[in-house]
């Protein structure tokens, strides 16, 4: 006799894309020769939950305003729609203590001369080693401590500083920064616009003290860029977060931040939709799974290889999570996806793809 496997069906799946949405400029060549049938079915016959268009010149990423504001990481009645206050949960995220203390992230990065400004290159692009960042730490942290700045470094390429002098300073995230003029990027305070002059000066004896170092002639010997400046970002103050989801699935400091405050299971997204499958037991709440191959050839216009990118979460992600849908093996698909300024949130059900009515086209949620 054969059995019959009963398989649980998962309640609800959300999907959080970092700039899985070119714009609508770049669109052609970004998806040129790509089939995702799959995801264009999904697509045509969802639910429209929410459209955020953004702004040119917001600091934040949309992938980053969202989380906040499903935590409920946003203090109540923050009147700016660019807040995403994330620096005390990746404080915590990679093993720190936050107090009741306003916290900024401060990473080591690189800004080369272009002409006649200043461009900052994606930290993920710089190779930098642990061994290397421990020891440009090892300099800067006197130097901060001098002026009076708190800091911690739980990890070496990812430091945090907290000072009343900062104030309300507000830091652009490194991503929507990277690759442009770094004037209107750099850090300012929020409600009038002016400069710090403590991080300034922080800033600049760093920069000092950096410079020549060995391990940066070092790093040019191997052809690789020196690191010669520090980048402000993420600065807020710890709130009490609760959690939408019953289990969350993130590569992302952020994310894995805000679950661990919020008493969330939380740990690396699997590979598949099939190896979710394997690992999500029976569950009545939703599962957020993050999934953020696009990152870096989005920010270096690498269209290609955002291109292979997108084909393989056809392959692993959209297809078989339709046929699961199809199969009342999954209730609702959520999917949200964002560009580098705004972001597109759709849900579909099974009964939703009866609707053939329905029939919207993937390139209608490009952000312009």
């Amino acid at each position: 006799m054969r059995t019959i496997m009963h398989v649980e069906p998962l309640h609800r799946l959300h999907l959080l894309l970092p700039f899985a949405l070119p714009s609508a400029a770049d669109a052609s060549t970004a998806l040129a020769h790509l089939a995702h049938p799959a995801l264009d079915q999904l697509v045509a016959r969802a639910t429209l939950v929410e459209r955020v268009i953004g702004e040119d010149f917001q600091r934040t990423l949309p992938h980053e305003r969202w989380v906040a504001r499903r935590f409920g990481a946003v203090p109540a009645g923050a009147a700016a729609a660019d807040e995403a206050p994330l620096a005390p949960y990746m404080l915590r995220a990679d093993g720190g203590a936050p107090d009741a203390a306003a916290w900024a992230c401060v990473e080591p990065v690189h800004v080369r001369i272009a002409h006649d400004h200043l461009v900052l290159v994606d930290p993920a692009a710089l190779e930098l080693t642990d061994e290397e960042a421990a020891v440009l730490h090892g300099i800067a942290r006197p130097l901060i401590e001098e002026l009076g700045v708190r800091v911690e470094a739980p990890t070496p390429r990812r430091w945090y500083l907290s000072s009343d002098a900062f104030g309300t300073l507000a830091g652009a995230s490194p991503l929507r920064a990277s690759g442009r003029n770094i004037e209107i990027w750099l850090p300012h305070e929020a409600h009038t616009g002016e400069r710090s002059r403590l991080w300034m000066k922080l800033q600049n004896e760093i920069q000092m003290a950096w410079f020549e170092h060995p391990v940066n002639e070092a790093r040019e010997a191997r052809g690789l860029p020196a690191v010669n400046s520090i980048w402000f970002h993420g600065q807020g103050t710890a709130q009490p977060v609760t959690s939408p989801f019953a289990h969350v699935y993130s590569n992302a400091v952020a994310t894995r931040g805000l679950a661990l405050a919020a008493q969330t299971p939380h740990e690396a997204p699997p590979a598949t939709f099939a190896a979710l499958r394997e690992a999500e037991g029976p569950t009545d709440g939703a599962t957020l799974v993050e999934l953020d191959p696009f990152s870096v050839p989005f920010v270096e216009q690498d269209w290609a290889r955002w291109n292979a990118a997108f084909a393989a979460l056809e392959r692993n992600w959209f297809a078989p999570a339709l046929a699961a849908l199809q199969k009342g093996e999954l209730r609702t698909l959520e999917l949200t996806l964002c560009g580098d300024t705004g972001s597109v949130t759709l849900a579909v059900t099974r009964g939703d793809l009866r609707k053939f009515w329905r029939r919207r086209v993937f390139a209608s949620l490009f952000i312009e």
